[in-house]
């Protein structure tokens, strides 16, 4: 039994309706469908969640949103329209977007969560109407009927235990499935989505929940890339990749499948496919346990922007017991999250997303790392970017940060930090972000354009 996922982009207009209904359909294996709120037909299209979105703001704001919600309701209209479907389908799904409105608009923060996860959970019922329209037996399934119950945090959602007591009753059901993407239930019955672009969630809790041979996530791509395709020509594309491998790639910004979806069917060991919606002859790329290493230690590079470093120095630090854990605590009180934290034995950096370390909260950080921890001394760095080589072969193979450090210099990059993590599967540079591109680019080309020869140890 597959578990197959479509994203916003596979699901934007009729003609993706249709496309998904076949791929669906060619395959009695595919049982469970997980959709997207419909997302862009074209470069300058906004994304349904982005509507929705911009209508929460205008009820929020206590402003006239009938503009607003025409858009949304526009959307929907279009793709009933274009597949022939009735009409009553787009007055459920007024009546279903009003009553959010009409039940949330005193809080805030349940508004925006019901209004964007109405995006997934009206595709959803309109997908599963379709096929019916079609003569398929499809029936919506709602994620509390399904039993997918999340803690409650709106916009950062994290599955709870108890839902693997209920997922696999969906087994049991005959038909197709639909079930939308990007949220589920608190135990007290709030609607409550995951992070941005959390539908990959979705079917990967649902996968492990079910115990799917394979979890199909279709996307726009042929396959997943060794790199950012608009930085390079022609990128490699990778045929499979680990588990622990996309982890990192992702979370280093590949957003071609949301870090946080790999952890259900990682701790199940169900394998992954990355396919096309628009060409699903494709083979893909496979995410599984283990895979053959070949001679390219490296499987992908990547980055991302928007990061800061706080770094703070004091003399005979190391023999300081304690001082981690107390400089952490006062990040933990302002909640604020880190990255990374590469340590010398007078020094230690706290590598963290800049956007967290506003001017309030970086005067009380600092004034309290002074007060409390007696620094020597105390600097931050800003606009800093993350880059990512990511590779299990890289534990037995000899030159790899070597010949990055040269790419870098060769391109006259000035490297701001190195850390390479205990698991010795990723290796991160740190450079200024206007630096980035020309920092992806000059190790893409020392690790597959052939230019450097990368030597192998014999230690395994």
């Amino acid at each position: 039994m597959k578990v197959s996922k479509f994203g916003g982009s596979s699901v934007a207009s009729a003609d993706k309706f249709k496309q998904v209904v076949h791929i669906v359909t060619s395959d009695k294996e595919r049982k469970m469908v997980v959709v997207s709120a419909p997302g862009k037909r074209y470069a300058e299209d906004t994304k349904m969640t982005d509507l929705l979105i911009a209508l929460s703001s205008k009820v929020q704001l206590g402003e006239d949103y009938v503009e607003e919600f025409g858009r949304v309701i526009d959307r929907y209209r279009e793709i009933v329209t274009d597949l022939g479907m009735p009409e009553e389908i787009i007055a459920d799904i007024i009546q279903n977007v009003q009553s959010l409105i009409d039940l949330h608009k005193d809080n805030p923060f349940r508004l925006l969560d019901c209004l964007k996860a109405s995006g997934e959970d009206n595709n959803a019922r309109l997908m599963a109407a379709y096929l019916t329209h079609l003569g398929f037996e499809a029936h919506y399934v709602n994620p509390k009927d399904a039993g997918i119950f999340v803690s409650d945090e709106p916009g950062k959602a994290r599955v709870l235990p108890l839902s693997y007591e209920k997922l696999p009753q969906l087994r049991e059901r005959s038909g197709i499935l639909i079930i939308p993407g990007f949220f589920g239930y608190s135990e007290d019955g709030n609607m409550v989505t995951f992070s941005r672009g959390g539908s990959d969630i979705t079917g990967s809790i649902i996968a492990a929940g079910v115990k799917a041979d394979l979890y199909e996530n279709f996307t726009d791509v042929d396959a997943i890339y060794s790199v950012d395709p608009r930085l390079v020509e022609n990128p490699h594309e990778m045929k499979e990749v680990t588990y622990r491998e996309m982890r990192e790639l992702s979370y280093a910004g590949f957003s071609v499948f949301h870090d946080e979806a790999l952890e259900p069917v990682f701790k199940s060991g169900i394998p992954v496919c990355v396919k096309n919606t628009n060409n699903p002859e494709a083979k893909g790329t496979f995410i599984v346990s283990e895979r053959p290493i070949g001679d390219t230690p490296v499987v992908g590079i990547a980055g991302d922007k928007g990061f800061c470093n706080i770094h703070v120095d004091k003399y005979l630090l190391n023999r300081e017991i304690g001082f981690g854990r107390r400089l952490l605590q006062i990040l933990e009180d302002e909640g604020i999250s880190y990255e990374h934290t590469p340590s010398g034995i007078d020094n230690i950096s706290v590598i963290m997303r800049e956007h967290q370390l506003t001017p309030e909260v970086e005067k009380r950080v600092f004034e309290r790392i002074k007060t409390e921890l007696q620094v020597d001394e105390i600097s931050i760095e800003r606009d800093l970017a993350l880059v990512m080589v990511v590779g299990e072969g890289m534990t037995s193979a000899v030159g790899i940060a070597a010949k990055a450090t040269e790419a870098f210099a060769r391109s006259q990059i000035n490297l701001e930090m190195i850390n390479q993590g205990s698991s010795e599967v990723s290796m991160m540079f740190g450079v200024k972000a206007s630096s980035l591109e020309r920092a992806v680019q000059a190790l893409y080309n020392t690790y597959f354009n052939n230019m450097y020869s990368i030597s192998y140890s014999s230690i395994k």
